[in-house]
């Protein structure tokens, strides 16, 4: 992935970490950087909780990130997707991942590995987990866009792995506003997680599709990954 930053957040504190591999690395932590003038601040959540915590995350294609973030080809109002997903992912848990073990002292095993992402990354998120289970044992989609293929999502759902946690969310707000499609794959993604132990699914009231409501649920996401505050 040349030409684009990549960012790592690191305890300062000694230890070896869990790592959190998030999509969308323009939005993670600076306002300024972010294209829309709001970020999710992560790091200052992380340095008020003193997590014990080594996020690792990159840039997006800003040319293509519906190819590059999905694994299905599709097109819509928003354009059209090559289905790049699989390349990326590729890339995060092979070139990415051993950077970032080989650089950090990282907990580097599957059971410290986790995924979180919003909209297409949320998508990315669930493929993830899905499809690379040997890398991935727990992990976060926040508004995944599942509208993208209904039909390849609910087979993601079904071939998550017996022991993955996943927690998956919708705004109530952004829920009025989107069609038929994500309203129907959302009632499929509602049904599956009820029957399996240690995933969610939550609608959350007033949340919109955007990162100052994906910052304001981020405590209870870390919460459920397990990602909690370090005592001084």
């Amino acid at each position: 992935m040349q030409g684009r930053n990549a960012y790592v957040y690191r305890p300062d504190f000694g230890g070896r970490f869990p790592v959190l591999y998030l999509f969308d690395g323009q939005t993670a932590f600076w306002d300024e950087r972010a294209p829309y003038g709001a970020s999710l601040r992560l790091g200052e959540l992380l340095d008020a909780m003193r997590a014990p915590l080594i996020v690792a995350t990159v840039e997006c294609d800003k040319h293509d990130r519906l190819s590059e973030y999905s694994p299905f080809a599709f097109t819509s109002r928003f354009g059209r997707s090559a289905g790049r997903g699989k390349q990326f992912m590729d890339w995060m848990t092979g070139t990415f991942k051993q950077q970032i073990d080989g650089e950090y002292p990282t907990l580097s095993d599957r059971a410290h590995t986790y995924l979180m992402g919003s909209s297409m990354g949320g998508l990315m998120s669930l493929y993830g987990l899905a499809r690379y289970p040997q890398i991935f044992s727990r992990a976060a989609a926040l508004s995944p866009s599942l509208w993208t293929d209904p039909v390849g999502c609910e087979e993601l759902l079904d071939a998550l792995p017996a022991d993955a946690r996943l927690w998956l969310d919708y705004g109530e707000v952004e829920l009025r506003q989107h069609g038929k499609n994500q309203a129907r794959a959302l009632r499929m993604a509602e049904e599956k997680l009820a029957r399996r132990a240690g995933c969610e699914f939550h609608i959350i009231g007033g949340g919109r599709h955007d990162e100052a409501s994906w910052r304001a649920r981020l405590p209870q996401v870390l919460a459920f990954l397990e990602i909690t505050a370090n005592e001084p």
